[in-house]
């Protein structure tokens, strides 16, 4: 991917320093970002974003959770959202995921202004979310947590018995597009690895055909070659066309080398935005966390 001009980062020290204390609570202004100008030309993405949200604010009663954060994802593209704990990445991608309504701000999908109220409505759209717990019954088997909640059944004349053979064939369909062929079926999902628990999960958000997939944390508690399938099979959606957002700590090893862009939240609001090929895990820490400006332009 080609950006149309480089970016710039913000001038930390000196936001920092206006950070003012109301009632004896930190309040930071909105941390201002150079936006990445997209051209019809850019190879690999769309000039229109699959979802694109804009000044988003969210209130949980006195407490100020987003501040005017904007993200934008395109198909073909991984998107990568980082912040310290509580810099309010795990809120913005509930709110695009529908668990959470925004207090205000614009969401459009695919160019259009939508109303997300729900997780039902993000999963309409074609938005599916992996958490991080990533949902699994350890007693089922791959099939049955690939379907759980929505089994394949047949008519009431007989019991809507579960059409087992067909549930198969989608599964094999859906692990062969994601290259993951070999992996077995019929094995609890219990007795798996925790790098093949997290692709059960991804295979189960992918079987319904989404446009977006949100992952939470996909390499927590991973090992490093276990992290390396991962996002090997992250870039493989998003090479079929699929729009990823990743919410993840791993910084040096995963983000920088799995991610197209990062996306960098600091007390709610956009701190900073990287090509990912282009810094290094350094600068992106240190925007997370408001340090020198010179560490940021560091070449």
């Amino acid at each position: 991917m080609k950006f149309a001009k480089a970016l710039k980062i913000p001038k930390f020290a000196s936001q920092i320093s206006n950070t003012l204390l109301r009632g004896g609570v930190m309040v930071a202004p909105s941390l201002p970002r150079e936006e990445i100008e997209m051209t019809d030309a850019t190879p690999g993405r769309s000039a229109t974003p699959l979802i694109s949200m804009r000044n988003i604010h969210k209130r949980f009663g006195s407490l100020h959770a987003l501040r005017g954060a904007s993200l934008d994802v395109h198909a073909g593209e991984v998107v990568a959202l980082v912040g310290d704990n509580g810099a309010g990445k795990s809120t913005m991608v509930k709110v695009m995921a529908g668990v959470h309504m925004a207090t205000s701000g614009e969401y459009e999908f695919e160019g259009k202004p939508v109303t997300i109220n729900s997780p039902t409505d993000a999963q309409k759209l074609g938005i599916q979310t992996v958490y991080q717990d990533l949902a699994l019954c350890a007693n089922l088997d791959a099939v049955q947590n690939l379907f759980l909640g929505r089994e394949l059944t047949g008519s009431g004349l007989f019991g809507r018995r579960l059409r087992r053979a067909e549930s198969e064939v989608k599964a094999r369909e859906v692990l062969g597009r994601m290259r993951l062929g070999n992996l077995s079926l019929t094995r609890p999902v219990g007795a798996m690895s925790g790098g093949q628990r997290q692709n059960i999960a991804i295979a189960r958000s992918i079987l319904w055909t989404p446009k977006v997939v949100i992952l939470d944390e996909p390499t927590a508690a991973l090992s490093h070659s276990a992290a390396e399938q991962v996002g090997t099979l992250i870039r493989t959606l998003a090479d079929q066309g699929l729009g990823i957002v990743v919410v993840s700590h791993d910084i040096h090893n995963f983000v920088v080398n799995a991610t197209d862009r990062i996306e960098v939240m600091r007390l709610g609001a956009n701190a900073a935005s990287f090509k990912s090929s282009e810094v290094t895990g350094e600068q992106v820490v240190n925007a997370m966390v408001g340090g020198n400006e010179g560490v940021n332009l560091a070449g």
